[in-house]
């Protein structure tokens, strides 16, 4: 999965250590669209210590998924 230019730039300019509900209202505050504030919703919820620990989470989930059975059957 690859970020949006605007979730990548709003990863780096958040305030950290940030929580899964902290990134959310943020990018509420500051205009995020609706797919990216989705993509931030599918972090566990826990504190963040820096923007690439979020980006692990999210390529780590997103290798997970295109590696199910399901995902590959379809």
């Amino acid at each position: 999965m690859a970020l949006s230019p605007t979730l990548d730039r709003f990863l780096a300019g958040m305030e950290y250590p940030a929580t899964r509900d902290d990134l959310l209202r943020e990018a509420t505050r500051d205009g995020l669209d609706a797919d990216d504030r989705a993509v931030l919703r599918t972090l566990p919820e826990q504190s963040y210590s820096a923007a690439w620990h979020i980006r692990y989470r999210l390529a780590s989930a997103a290798l997970r998924e295109s590696l199910t059975p399901a995902a590959r059957a379809a």
